[in-house]
């Protein structure tokens, strides 16, 4: 509203002004240096009443408009100054996260190292008592072998002395022997009943 009163007023003007102007430009046949000093003053009078008029007319317009675009002006930056505290702000929020994101990513880090170390000192202290253990498991073995086999000699031992002492005696014994040991058998016997 107030835009469309100030323009219909500088149209206004701009009319009067130029009517004056077109008025005071005449046709001249001649050159007469006082109708010529005439003219210019009058000129000058028609352009100092514009002025007059204009700013009489416009001075609370423009002051208003002026007052009001430099009251926008203010506006737009306190409104620049409160984004820009807000996006300083903003920027202090994510720096910090994103100061604690990479203090948090360097713990879990150390972390995962250490979980790592912890899961190698298993797996070898594992690996140790695995070892322990199939040696222990092999000594038995061994051993077990070992008494096996020296049960088998034995046998063999023992079954080679049987046929050697079989052998001796079957060259050794007599017919007379033969005798006597059933004799003593029968008497042992004998007694028993």
């Amino acid at each position: 509203m107030y835009k469309k009163k100030t323009t219909v007023l500088l149209t206004s003007l701009l009319v009067l002004l130029l009517a004056g102007v077109a008025f005071a430009s005449g046709e001249a046949h001649h050159v007469d240096s006082g109708v010529l000093l005439k003219d210019f003053l009058w000129r000058i009078l028609n352009f100092g009443c514009v002025v007059a008029i204009l700013v009489y007319f416009l001075r609370k317009p423009l002051k208003k408009g002026l007052a009001g675009r430099t009251e926008e002006i203010e506006k737009a930056l306190a409104e620049a100054k409160q984004a820009k505290e807000e996006a300083e702000a903003k920027f202090a929020e994510y720096d910090h996260k994103l100061d604690k994101a990479t203090e948090e990513i360097a713990e879990l880090g150390e972390t995962i190292r250490r979980e790592g170390e912890l899961e190698k000192q298993r797996i070898i202290e594992n690996a140790k008592q695995a070892a322990v253990k199939i040696e222990q498991d092999a000594e038995k073995a061994a051993e077990l072998e070992v008494a096996k086999a020296r049960q088998e000699l034995q046998k063999e031992a023992a079954a080679l002395a049987v046929e050697m002492a079989e052998n001796l005696l079957k060259k050794s014994f007599t017919k007379d022997d033969d005798t006597r040991l059933i004799d003593e058998y029968m008497q042992k016997v004998g007694e028993l009943h």
